[in-house]
């Protein structure tokens, strides 16, 4: 917690430091350097602790499942093995504890299980934490246990810069369940920004243009961003898919800050081991609809007519400014 230069000296290169300390409550701490903070934290200097209770504590619950996540960012190029440090804000690699989907283990649980999550930031933007299939509480900040008088069920909880969230819930759904940062552009990586929208726009003939000149050229985006997802591109070294993974169904459309609680009403105590994908009972899965479907509803210009306008649009007015004559403005 001390700054270089003002709570204590700076370490130099070579050197080793020890740092003795009391962990005088229990929680869920963050550690990094407080020197050239933009140059190290880019370079991934950080780390996380746990404090826990010595004997039963009134607001802290015993847990059967606790998890920990450090959420990280980065700016590498494509091909590159060393981080951006001067970038604030427009960072390409999204992490949890510095790995991203499919490259992370799931969050292997048994059915009535309590689980925790502490999920720390020290990225420079905030992240609304959400899970499926379940509901859980705020149960921890960075200055210790919340009053019990203070938690309600969350679905979704935000996490700001320097900020830790402990929550809590019971496993109580059987099943695989998405979690994952509700920033949709944190669920992808190493994404361009400059890429325009090309939905719906006919480029056959701009692309015939410019395959004479560069023969592989392809464009992208023209069904959005998922379908680069079906697609085998060689990749520099050292840079991740965007949205990469396969799951039951196909393709996992996500990646990034994402993983996969897996709740299981036969897994062992103390087990951990990947179960595989959820096998669904019958009648649980949504089904392509092969009969008759309605005319669409389309929208005019004018509307349907079921709310006409009560008012017609005004005329437009002539707007004269006057200026006054005096020097002052006495006669305002």
């Amino acid at each position: 917690d001390g700054v270089g230069g003002l709570n204590q000296k700076q370490i130099p290169s070579g050197k080793t430091f020890v740092y003795e300390f009391v962990a005088r409550r229990p929680g869920t701490f963050m550690y990094h350097p407080h020197a050239d903070e933009m140059t190290q934290m880019a370079m991934g200097m950080m780390g996380f602790w746990i404090t826990h209770p010595k004997t039963k504590h009134p607001l802290i619950d015993e847990v059967n499942r606790d998890f920990v996540f450090l959420l990280n960012a980065y700016d590498i190029d494509p091909g590159s093995y060393t981080p951006k440090i001067m970038t604030m804000l427009d960072f390409n690699l999204w992490s949890w504890n510095s790995r991203i989907f499919p490259g992370i283990d799931p969050l292997v649980v048994r059915k009535g299980d309590k689980v925790r999550l502490r999920i720390g930031n020290l990225t420079m933007t905030n992240h609304p934490i959400h899970l499926h299939g379940h509901e859980f509480l705020v149960t921890g900040t960075d200055g210790g246990p919340t009053p019990k008088s203070s938690r309600q069920y969350e679905v979704t909880t935000d996490v700001a810069v320097g900020q830790m969230r402990q929550l809590d819930f019971i496993a109580d759904e059987e099943g695989d369940w998405a979690f994952h940062c509700h920033k949709s552009h944190h669920t992808m990586n190493a994404m361009g920004h400059n890429v325009p929208t090309m939905i719906g726009v006919d480029h056959r003939g701009v692309v015939k243009q410019i395959t004479k000149l560069i023969p592989d050229y392809m464009v992208m985006g023209e069904r959005g961003m998922k379908d680069m997802t079906e697609m085998e591109m060689p990749l520099p070294d050292n840079t991740a898919a965007m949205m990469t993974g396969t799951g039951p169904f196909g393709a996992v459309g996500m990646g990034g800050m994402f993983s996969v609680l897996k709740v299981r009403k036969n897994q062992k105590a103390g087990d951990y081991s990947d179960p595989g994908w959820y096998p669904h009972p019958p009648g649980t899965v949504a089904y392509e609809w092969t009969g008759a479907l309605p005319d669409p509803t389309r929208i005019k210009a004018e509307g349907t007519g079921s709310m006409p306008p009560l008012a017609k649009p005004m005329q437009d007015t002539e707007v004269k400014v006057r200026k006054p004559a005096g020097g002052d403005h006495s006669n305002h």
